[in-house]
């Protein structure tokens, strides 16, 4: 044995071996809210219940254990916002897809092109087809931006996403049969050449 262990520790003047709850109590300190035990609120009692009426469940706002965070006010008015302006462009573009000769017209008018269609019934079904993306792609996307926003999650970039996906396939269908055109790629070339 050596002296070191022969002699009498220090006693110790800052708490240095005492346990988390002796120091608390020295200090007259609450625990922390993490280590203090979780007591269920008292049950409501009313005429109800003397009656054997079951009581209702508390409120969502008193519920500790799986509570949802808070809402997101500024993500949720985003959220809304895109998916309302999103549901106008599908709303006011299905029409044009669906009358195609109509959609290819206005388009080579955008364009400058003095040109019209070899055979506009060809583009019809892709017409058809991106307005059934555009619209069924809006619906998915309110779905899950609404199933987010319920679990307090954020939320905006589902729509914005959404909304470039969707137009992307959109015009990349629309796309295909004024390219597939010979008249149009004749106009095409002529204005790229000039």
């Amino acid at each position: 044995m050596s002296d070191d262990d022969a002699r009498p520790r220090p006693r110790p003047q800052y708490g240095e071996y005492a346990s988390p709850e002796e120091q608390r109590a020295r200090i007259h300190q609450p625990a922390p809210q993490w280590q203090q035990p979780v007591t269920p609120p008292a049950p409501i009692v009313t005429e109800a219940a003397d009656a054997g009426i079951p009581a209702a469940a508390p409120p969502a706002a008193e519920r500790v254990v799986g509570a949802a965070p808070r809402p997101r006010t500024v993500d949720r008015v985003v959220t809304i916002a895109l998916l309302v302006y999103g549901l106008f462009n599908v709303v006011t573009s299905i029409p044009s897809f669906l009358d195609y000769a109509a959609y290819a017209d206005t388009m080579f008018a955008l364009l400058g092109l003095d040109v019209t269609l070899t055979d506009p019934a060809a583009g019809r079904p892709y017409g058809i087809a991106a307005a059934v993306v555009l619209g069924v792609g809006w619906l998915a996307t309110a779905l899950v931006s609404l199933w987010s926003l319920r679990r307090g999650r954020l939320t905006w970039w589902i729509p914005l996403s959404a909304g470039i996906l969707f137009t992307f396939v959109t015009g990349a269908l629309l796309a295909i049969p004024l390219m597939s055109d010979p008249a149009v790629l004749d106009a095409l070339m002529g204005t790229a050449g000039g």
